[in-house]
């Protein structure tokens, strides 16, 4: 009987246990992620147990990304121990304002993730690297306090679904569609506990920022990690970037044993919003009535999800020569300070100034109502974030609807939701 790729990754870094869906295992960890919200409570728990050493300062990296600049006196305060913490334990992968980024679009983009690692971080979206064909997956403040003190971490071996992408995307329809296609199918426990793994032709049509996009929202299917096996698009991406050269590549087997499988084919898509509540609640915006067509009061182009590069030139390509909406506050925050830097250098700037975008630096902010663009009750948004359940992006009586950076722009254009292939 042969392995999932999850099972393979998690087989070769297995320290006590049987890789067997539904066992518990104790599996060494070859990265750890840290931002300014979830660490600080695991470094006070290491104190008070009087734990001093990191296992492994090598393998911590960290970023404050959710609330800077800093918002206030309290975020500020989680800034300054997490910056305290490095400086005393000599961490040198520490990217302070200024060449800092929203974590899950820091870490690829600076080398930090190559095939075959074991990754955990202090935040639910730490399943974005599987795209590197990783397991990696998002824990609590307290396991981070043990994985930063011993290397190891236990899990219950997730049972795996498999997901084949068939056919080619049509224009006008990307990534950030086919997983909200994926998520309003199964739901957003229809995947709990379990991981996802991503397989054929429609892949090799996506770059690995696209495939991100995928992995990325993993965990809105209630998902414990999602994979994609490395290929060429992989090691292209991390040609000059990885800084390591050693890695080991895992490819399921031909008789591995899933506990589901489903396909889509993505060239019967088309752009996809979800209506505020639940990511799952997935409409094509063309069945969407004139009456659900809402006006929006901000377009929000940002986030882990869909901040980077190729993500703001999806959105330039349709706001070039065009305004905003009156009424319509567009905001546009890159997810690195390097993205940021390229799409100053590309023009795109100019792009989003002259349509009458607000610009800003990296940060989390809005997409979990932290700052730069919190909404007042009554408010809509569209937004190209992950997640829109009830007040998390503001207001409890504010709506947020989820999609693609195309689809955000073509509303931000029109002032209401709009089909983005209206604009190309």
């Amino acid at each position: 009987m042969g392995n999932t790729l999850t099972e393979k990754i998690l087989a070769d870094h297995c320290i006590d246990g049987q890789v067997i869906p539904g066992n518990i295992i104790q599996a060494g960890i070859d990265l750890v992620m840290c931002h300014e919200v979830t660490t600080p409570p695991a470094i006070k728990m290491l104190e008070e147990h009087g734990l001093k050493t990191i296992f492994d300062p090598d393998r911590v990296v960290v970023t404050p990304d959710h609330f800077v600049p800093n918002k206030d006196i309290k975020s500020a305060e989680l800034a300054r121990t997490i910056r305290n913490w490095v400086a005393d334990n000599k961490l040198e992968h520490y990217y302070e304002l200024g060449r800092h980024g929203i974590c899950h679009a820091l870490l690829p983009e600076q080398g930090h993730i190559v095939p075959g690692q074991t990754v955990v971080g202090g935040d639910s979206h730490t399943c974005t690297y599987g795209a590197f064909g990783t397991f990696s997956t998002g824990i609590g403040s307290t396991d981070l306090a043990a994985v930063l003190y011993t290397g190891e971490l236990w899990f219950r071996v997730p049972e795996t679904i498999k997901v084949t992408l068939a056919g080619r995307l049509p224009a006008g329809v990307y990534s950030k569609d086919v997983v909200l296609e994926l998520i309003h199918r199964i739901g957003v426990d229809g995947a709990r506990y379990q991981a996802l793994e991503y397989h054929g032709p429609a892949l090799q049509d996506m770059s690995m920022e696209a495939r991100m996009t995928i992995t990325n929202m993993a965990i809105e299917a209630g998902a414990k990690c999602a994979v994609m096996a490395a290929d060429d698009i992989t090691l292209e991406y991390l040609e000059g970037r990885a800084r390591q050269t050693d890695w080991t590549v895992h490819l399921p087997d031909d008789d591995a044993t899933y506990a589901d499988e489903l396909t889509i084919d993505v060239s019967r898509l088309e752009p996809v919003v979800a209506l505020p509540g639940l990511p799952s609640n997935g409409r094509t915006v063309s069945s969407l009535t004139d009456e659900e067509r809402v006006k929006v009061d901000q377009v929000y182009i940002a986030s882990c999800t869909n901040g980077r590069i190729e993500d703001l030139r999806i959105a330039a390509a349709i706001l070039k020569d065009r305004k905003v909406a009156d009424g319509t506050r567009t905001i546009i925050i890159p997810s690195t300070t390097t993205t940021w830097k390229r799409a100053l250098d590309e023009g795109l700037f100019d792009i989003f100034y002259e349509a009458g975008c607000v610009i800003s630096t990296p940060t989390c902010g809005a997409c979990l109502g932290g700052h730069m663009g919190v909404l007042a009750a009554g408010e809509v948004c569209v937004s190209t974030t992950n997640r829109n359940f009830t007040g998390r992006m503001g207001d409890p009586d504010s709506k947020v609807y989820l999609a693609s950076p195309a689809t955000a722009a073509a509303t931000a254009v029109n002032g209401t939701i709009t089909d983005p292939r209206d604009y190309l």
